[in-house]
């Protein structure tokens, strides 16, 4: 297996996790499945995500959510 596959495999299974938790999971505002957030892991060009928890006064994870943090810097340097 390659590499790459090894780290797809091992981010679906922790996303999976969170969604049987019943953590809401985000992808640029919307909401996504664990298999919608690896998919577009793998199939990024120049998409970089970054991770935000949101965390209760328990200190447990509420929400997560991606962001393609290229995606906000392209919208901000277009005119």
């Amino acid at each position: 297996m390659k590499m790459d596959e090894t780290v797809y495999r091992d981010m679906f299974t922790e996303l999976e996790k969170y969604e049987k938790r019943g953590v809401d999971i985000s992808l640029n505002g919307y909401h996504a499945s664990a298999l919608q957030i690896v998919t577009a892991h793998m199939t990024k060009e120049e998409g970089t995500y970054m991770r935000d928890y949101d965390i209760d006064r328990d200190g447990c994870i509420e929400a997560l959510r991606f962001t393609d943090i290229n995606n906000c810097r392209r919208a901000e340097t277009t005119p």
